[in-house]
């Protein structure tokens, strides 16, 4: 059996709160006498990842670890490149030691005007991380856990190839004839072969106007059960921290 097994009901709650607090945002957000522009409503109103956010929690505590130990936003977390950032998932020792931290990010619609923020997003928020660790800012321990969870939705728009304009050089192959759902794919992938990620998981989405909501993974590499075994699998070798 695996760590997975124990929490697919979960998993699936997660992606149906996911869609139905951004439904609930946006309508908020119609129904109010001053609008974000477009989509952008159901994107400032936050909390569509908390179904993620609190399983992770649950899986950390099935852990070991107790509840005191684990800071959901406002963690203000010391930085190299700037002063602090507020992680969306935090575990902290009794021994003051940073033991994981997680990015939670989601992308629905803009595919075109999102990508790239969303890739300079979580390759800036890996080196400020790292940097900060390797200056001391997170002194007298090992290398924490560092994860990126994200959600995107499939549709027509994100799994049609996107033309690749080469004006002055080659860009690389593996981006030809590629969807924004590959890339995504591409950018989780060699977030970690890089090692600016310890694990990321890509969940890929759709909420269809039937309200069949389906989920699943671009490679087995990127799921959810490889994402929670690497984490779990971490947490079990640091339960000395918590003694």
């Amino acid at each position: 059996m695996t760590v997975l097994e124990n929490y697919d009901t979960q998993v699936k709650e997660a992606v149906e709160l996911f869609w139905k607090t951004r439904d609930t945002q946006k309508q908020r957000q119609l129904e109010s006498e001053i609008q974000d522009a477009g989509m952008r409503g159901a994107v400032t109103g936050g909390k569509q990842m908390d179904g993620f956010i609190h399983l992770l929690k649950q899986i950390s505590i099935d852990s070991g670890v107790s509840d005191e130990y684990i800071y959901i936003k406002g963690n203000k977390l010391p930085g190299f490149f700037r002063p602090t950032k507020d992680w969306d998932f935090l575990i902290v020792s009794p021994k003051k030691h940073l033991i994981s931290c997680i990015e939670f990010k989601s992308q629905v619609g803009s595919f075109g005007n999102n990508f790239n923020n969303r890739t300079e997003e979580a390759l800036g928020t890996a080196v400020d991380i790292w940097t900060a660790f390797r200056e001391g800012a997170f002194p007298n321990q090992e290398a924490p856990w560092i994860g990126y969870l994200l959600v995107v939705e499939r549709k027509r728009k994100s799994s049609i190839p996107v033309k690749v304009r080469e004006t002055h050089f080659k860009v690389f192959k593996e981006f030809i004839r590629t969807s924004y759902l590959d890339r995504y794919k591409i950018l989780c992938k060699k977030l970690m072969l890089e090692r600016h990620y310890n694990s990321a998981s890509m969940i890929w989405t759709s909420n269809n106007l039937d309200s069949n909501i389906t989920y699943g993974y671009m490679d087995n590499e990127l799921s959810f059960d490889r994402f929670v075994e690497s984490f779990v699998g971490f947490l079990r070798g640091k339960m000395s921290e918590f003694e």
